[in-house]
C-alpha cells in the first residue's frame, strides 16, 4: 500500500535518520515506538504527506487516503460537533449538495414530459444510487455510534465544539477520521484524551478495521490489543518485530544483549588492532603490514548498541512524618456549575496508607474533586485534614505552570529545602537531566521532559498524602513503569486519576468512582472494576466495512470451565505454546538464510542459466516457506491470545 523508499530527514544537528526503507500494507497493525526525539512524530508526518523528506520518497497509490490524528491540532469552526463530522465527507458534501439542487429544480417545474425534465429525473436516480454506494443513508447513524462510543453524550452532540475543552476536541478529530474510514489511520497518542471505557471501545474498533493502522502511544496494553507489529526508530534506523509491543520488547532486550557481547569483542579487537598499528609502524619492514591494518580499522563499522536509560531511573518519594489512623476527611461534599450538579454529599475518610484510583468518564468531575480537596475551588462542603497530614498536589496541567524562563536546576532549587540541596544534580540525574541538560530553559523541553521535571518538583516536596491528577501524561512507558514502582514502595497515602490500565493494575486497593453525582467505593482492583462495570449491558456498535455492517458485542464473561474442560483448555494451551515457539525458531532461521541467499544473488553470475536459476527458485522457496511459518505463528499466537 505504502513504501517509503531510503527516506531520510536531515536537521542542523545531522540526520534524525536515513536510509529508511519500509513496506506498510492493507490490515497491518502497527505501534511505532522509539525514545523522545527519535523521529517518530517526523515518520508519521511524512507518511501522511504533511513533511516533505530531505532524502528519499513516500510511494503511495493515487487513490490513497490517510486519517492522520496529531497532538497539535487547531480548531477554528463554529460548527456543532455533530456538524463538524457531518460535513467531513467531501464526497457525500458533494453528492448530497446536486440532490438539493435536483430537488428545487424538480419541484419549480411542471414540464413533466419534457426532455430536460427526464434528464432531470435520471440525474436524480444517479444520485441516489452513488450517495447509497458510499453508505450516505448510514451516515448519521455512524456519526452518533462513534461519538458515543468515544464517550460523547446525546445532549453534547449538537454543541458547538468550540464549548468544549481541547481533549474533547481531540476526540471529535479522532471520531472523525474513523466515520471517514481512510484506508490508513495514523494516530499520535490517541489515548490520552480518552477514559478507560472509550479506550476500550477504540481498541475493539481498530482490531475490526480492514486498513492499515499506525500509533504512537505510551499505552502498553493498547498497543499489545492492537497492534501485530512494532516498528522502533533507534539511532536513524528502523528495526520491525512482526511482534505486538509486550513480546517485541522481550525480543529487543535479548537482540541488546547480544549486541553488547558483539561490541565488547569488537572493542577488544580494536584495542588489539591498534597496539599492532603502534607497534609496527615505525618498522621499516614492517610498515606496509601496519598500513593494512590501519585500512581495516578505517573500513570497520563500529557496533551501536541503544542502551535504554530510562530503565536506570529509580524515584523515590520521601515521607515527612508519620501521620494519624486518617488523614483526610469529607463531609457534604458537593459542586455545582450553574445548574450542572457534578457530585453531591460526597460524606468520605480516608485513612492513613489508602492507595486509591479514582475513576470515572471524563467530565464527570474528577479533576473538579481534587481540586475541591485542595480548596482550590469553592463549593458544597468541607475537608478536614487529620493530624500531621501534609499534602502535595500534582495538577493535570502541573507541567504547563513550570516557569519557560528558567532553567532546570533553577525550577528545582527553588522548590528544594534542607541536606537535598546539595545532591540536585544527582537527584536530577534519575530523572534523566544530565550534565549540560540542567542548564536547558525549561521552554525548549518537550512535554514528557516537562513532566519528568514537574516530578522531580514533586519528589523535591515531602509529604505523607500524594493527590496526583493524570501523572502520566507525556511520559514513557518505561518512565510510568518505574513512577509505578515508586507508588507502589510509597509508604503514604495516595490517591490517584489516571486512564492507564496498565499504570493502575496491582498499584491500588481501593477505587473510587463517580456515578450518578455521587462516590462509590470498591475494594477492588482495576481489571476486576472494569469486568463488573462492563458486565451488565452489552456496548453494541457499528463498523461499517464496504456495504456490510458488523456489531461490536462485549459480552458476558462465560460460566465457570468444569474440570474436564479445564484440562482439556491446558492440554491445547500448551500445545500452542509449542507450535508458536516452534514457528519462531522456524522463522529465524528462514530470516537468516534469507540474508545470506541476498548475498549471493547481489553477486549473481546470470550468464551461467543453470546456476542462477537454481538460486533463484531455492530463494522463492525460502521466501515462500518463511511466509507459510509467519501465517501459521500469527494464527496460533492468535488462537493463544484469545484463550487467555
Amino acid at each position: 500500500m505504502i513504501n517509503l523508499e531510503q527516506l531520510g530527514v536531515h536537521l542542523p544537528q545531522g540526520y534524525l535518520f536515513e536510509n529508511i526503507g519500509l513496506q506498510i500494507n492493507k490490515g497491518d497493525k502497527i505501534g511505532l515506538v522509539g525514545k523522545n526525539g527519535a523521529g517518530k512524530s517526523t515518520l508519521m508526518r511524512l507518511i501522511a504527506g504533511w513533511d516533505t523528506p530531505t532524502d528519499g520518497k513516500v510511494h503511495k497509490p493515487k487513490d490513497c487516503t490517510i486519517g492522520f490524528l496529531t497532538q497539535d491540532i487547531k480548531f477554528d469552526t463554529t460548527q456543532s460537533v455533530f456538524e463538524y463530522l457531518d460535513t467531513s465527507n467531501v464526497v457525500l458534501t458533494s453528492i448530497r449538495k446536486d440532490l438539493e439542487h435536483v430537488n428545487e429544480e424538480l419541484v419549480k417545474r411542471n414540464d413533466y414530459e419534457s426532455e430536460s425534465y427526464l434528464k432531470l429525473l435520471d440525474q436524480l436516480s444517479d444520485l441516489n444510487h452513488n450517495f447509497n454506494l458510499h453508505e450516505g443513508f448510514l451516515w448519521e447513524e455512524k456519526i452518533v455510534s462513534t461519538l458515543k462510543g468515544l464517550g460523547f453524550q446525546d445532549d453534547e452532540i449538537h454543541r458547538s465544539l468550540m464549548t468544549f475543552s481541547g481533549g474533547w476536541k481531540m476526540r471529535a478529530e479522532l471520531a472523525k477520521i474513523l466515520v471517514n474510514q481512510p484506508d490508513i489511520i495514523l494516530l499520535d497518542e490517541p489515548t490520552n484524551h480518552l477514559d478507560i471505557i472509550s479506550i476500550g471501545w477504540l481498541e475493539q474498533y481498530l482490531q475490526k478495521f480492514e486498513g492499515a493502522v499506525i500509533v504512537i502511544s505510551h499505552d502498553r496494553l493498547f498497543l499489545d490489543n492492537v497492534t501485530k507489529r512494532t516498528l522502533e526508530i533507534s539511532l536513524g534506523k528502523i528495526l520491525d518485530f512482526p511482534y505486538p509491543y509486550t513480546k517485541y520488547k522481550i525480543a529487543r532486550e535479548e537482540d541488546l544483549e547480544r549486541l553488547e557481547g558483539a561490541k565488547k569483542q569488537q572493542e577488544k579487537d580494536i584495542k588489539h588492532t591498534e597496539e599492532l598499528i603502534n607497534k609496527f609502524r615505525a618498522k621499516k619492514n614492517k610498515a606496509a603490514f601496519a598500513q593494512s591494518l590501519i585500512k581495516k580499522l578505517d573500513k570497520t563499522e563500529r557496533i551501536e548498541v541503544d542502551n535504554d536509560q530510562v530503565a536506570k531511573m529509580k524515584i523515590a518519594f520521601p515521607l515527612s512524618v508519620q501521620p494519624g489512623k486518617w488523614v483526610l476527611e469529607m463531609h457534604d461534599m458537593g459542586k455545582s456549575f450553574g445548574d450542572k450538579v457534578l457530585f453531591r454529599d460526597i460524606n468520605i475518610t480516608v485513612g492513613r496508607g489508602e492507595k486509591i484510583a479514582l475513576l470515572g468518564p471524563n467530565g464527570v468531575g474528577k479533576s473538579t474533586l481534587l481540586k475541591r480537596m485542595m480548596n482550590e475551588l469553592e463549593g458544597d462542603g468541607i475537608v478536614n485534614l487529620g493530624h500531621n497530614a501534609q499534602i502535595t498536589y500534582f495538577a493535570q496541567d502541573q507541567a504547563e505552570s513550570l516557569d519557560v524562563n528558567k532553567t532546570i536546576y533553577q525550577t528545582v532549587d527553588d522548590i528544594a529545602e534542607g541536606t537535598i540541596r546539595k545532591d540536585l544534580r544527582s537527584v536530577l540525574g534519575a530523572f534523566l537531566f544530565t550534565g549540560e541538560d540542567v542548564d536547558k530553559k525549561v521552554g525548549v523541553l518537550s512535554g514528557g521532559e516537562r513532566t519528568r521535571l514537574a516530578l522531580c518538583q514533586l519528589l523535591l516536596s515531602p509529604s505523607n498524602v500524594l493527590i496526583l491528577d493524570e501523572p502520566t501524561n507525556h511520559l514513557d512507558i518505561q518512565s510510568k513503569e518505574v513512577l509505578k514502582e515508586a507508588l507502589k514502595n510509597y509508604e503514604g497515602t495516595f490517591i490517584v486519576v489516571s486512564h492507564d490500565r496498565e499504570f493502575l493494575d496491582g498499584l491500588t486497593n481501593r477505587i473510587w468512582d463517580i456515578e450518578n453525582k455521587t462516590l462509590k467505593i470498591h475494594h477492588f482492583g482495576v481489571k476486576e472494576f472494569l469486568k463488573r462495570k462492563m458486565e451488565p449491558e452489552f456496548s453494541t456498535e457499528i463498523i461499517n466495512k464496504g456495504s456490510e455492517s458488523e456489531e461490536i458485542i462485549l459480552e458476558k464473561p462465560s460460566e465457570k470451565l468444569s474440570f474436564e474442560e479445564n484440562k482439556e483448555l491446558k492440554r491445547r494451551k500448551n500445545q500452542l505454546n509449542n507450535q508458536v515457539n516452534k514457528f519462531e525458531e522456524l522463522i529465524s532461521k528462514l530470516e537468516s538464510k534469507i540474508k545470506e541467499m541476498d548475498i549471493l544473488i547481489a553477486a549473481l553470475d546470470y550468464s551461467n542459466e543453470a546456476e542462477s536459476s537454481r538460486l533463484l527458485l531455492e530463494y522463492q522457496k525460502i521466501k515462500e516457506d518463511l511466509d507459510s511459518a509467519m501465517l501459521n505463528w500469527e494464527k496460533a499466537t492468535e488462537e493463544l491470545m484469545e484463550m487467555d
